[in-house]
């Protein structure tokens, strides 16, 4: 004898969400409403609480998503075993893999927690159940792509499909103080696929980045209802799983190369933090008619338009020169503050001119050739002196009003044609 599973009949929508509305609740003064601290729950990864805001906020619902095989759903299962190892029940939902090919995942990250749950479902009216009967203190559905509402005739992964599902992982997320993370497919072009109203309709939106062939990932949040967005986290892949790393400005740096042209370290705010990286600028003659400008980890406008100073101002004749940049170590930096680094790196590899090994940029160029004020200045130079730098190039209007840390020079410019004159020995 076998047992047959029957579904039942999906009951009529309207009565689904009719027993949602409890009571007609009226408006009130603002400041009549009570607020409190609600307690965040703590992880063993300093760096994915930081992106959080801190720590994971009970009732929310968190959106990560990145490229296939980058290594999200090793990062959520790290997360399920160390929550549950504080005798929390997790339950961890999956919808591409069965229950044997997450067991495989877990051994080799040696998970081994009794308190850790797995289900294989995608079918949304019994994964609503299993929370219910269950009672989780944190769940999580990898992917909101793969479940499907039986009522809604659409396959699963449609615009209708994932607005439904979201909208009911939502409301038991809210109802019951359940924090749940979901995990969604990228497009081609690295953002979340499916409806763009699926990003607005939850709290936090994480973005695990990074090439699958290099072993940094980078964690970056992009909305966050409960902390700062664009705050960074760094992660290394190892055979054992995904450790944290404290210091991601050492690690971006420890493969510089001494003594070559082109190449250059700024002082990049990501989130809170100041992170130093390098950014590197080859310029060579070009063989066709347009020169090739191409960017990676940059804006490429933003480097068309600091050549285009750089030609103006300067008096760099770049406009017959193919122009390759990159930022070292895989991560995106789109803050101006940067221009000055780039200019320098891009005039750098043009005269075959090398700054010097303990020098660091940090200012926003202007149309005029201007070096402008940057915000957040002290941890910047706190960070570069951290890291043995010995000289800093800033804008001069950055210069005062604030205590200098020891062991570092600090050079203010008012324009780029200064900057260049100093840091590249006069050539």
């Amino acid at each position: 004898m076998t047992e047959e599973v029957v579904r039942k009949e999906p009951a009529n929508r309207r009565s689904a969400f009719n027993h949602s509305v409890q009571t007609i609740q009226k408006p009130s003064p603002i400041s009549a409403i009570e607020t409190s601290d609600e307690p965040r729950i703590k992880t063993n990864l300093e760096e994915f609480n930081r992106v959080l805001g801190s720590g994971i906020v009970k009732g929310s619902l968190v959106l990560i998503g990145g490229d296939p095989g980058i290594g999200k759903s090793t990062l959520l299962l790290q997360v399920s075993a160390q929550l549950s190892d504080k005798n929390q029940n997790v339950l961890y939902i999956s919808g591409e893999e069965s229950i044997k090919q997450t067991k495989l995942r877990a051994d080799r990250l040696g998970i081994k927690s009794t308190s850790l749950h797995v289900l294989a479902e995608t079918d949304m009216e019994y994964i609503t159940s299993a929370i219910q009967e269950m009672k989780p203190a944190f769940v999580v559905v990898d992917s909101i792509q793969t479940v499907y509402q039986s009522d809604i005739t659409s396959a699963p992964g449609s615009v209708s499909q994932v607005r439904e599902c979201t909208a009911q992982l939502m409301k038991i997320a809210k109802t019951n103080g359940i924090p749940i993370f979901i995990v969604g497919h990228v497009t081609k072009e690295g953002s979340i696929a499916g409806p763009r109203l699926l990003e607005h309709m939850v709290d936090t939106v994480l973005y695990f980045e990074g090439e699958r062939h290099h072993t940094f990932r980078i964690l970056r949040a992009v909305k966050n209802r409960f902390g700062s967005t664009n705050e960074l986290g760094i992660f290394e892949m190892r055979e054992e799983g995904l450790t944290e790393v404290l210091n991601p400005s050492e690690i971006f740096l420890e493969e510089r190369s001494a003594g070559v042209s082109g190449s250059c370290v700024v002082a990049s705010m990501e989130g809170t933090r100041p992170v130093l990286v390098e950014i590197q600028a080859l310029i060579s003659p070009t063989s066709f008619g347009n020169p090739r400008r191409m960017a990676t980890g940059l804006d490429h406008n933003r480097v068309s338009l600091l050549m285009a100073v750089l030609e103006k101002r300067v008096g760099l004749l770049l406009q017959n020169q193919d122009a390759y940049l990159k930022v070292a170590g895989g991560v995106k930096l789109d803050e101006p503050a940067i221009d000055l680094a780039i200019a320098v790196s891009i005039a750098s590899s043009f005269k075959d001119a090398a700054p010097h090994q303990a020098d660091c940029f940090i200012g926003e160029v202007g149309l005029t050739g201007e070096v402008r004020r940057v915000s957040r200045i002290e941890q910047r130079v706190q960070e570069a002196a951290k890291l043995g730098f010995k000289r800093m190039f800033i804008p001069q209007a950055n210069i005062d009003g604030w205590k200098k840390p020891r062991g570092i020079e600090l050079v203010g410019v008012e324009n780029v044609a200064e900057a260049l004159r100093i840091s590249l020995g006069g050539s």
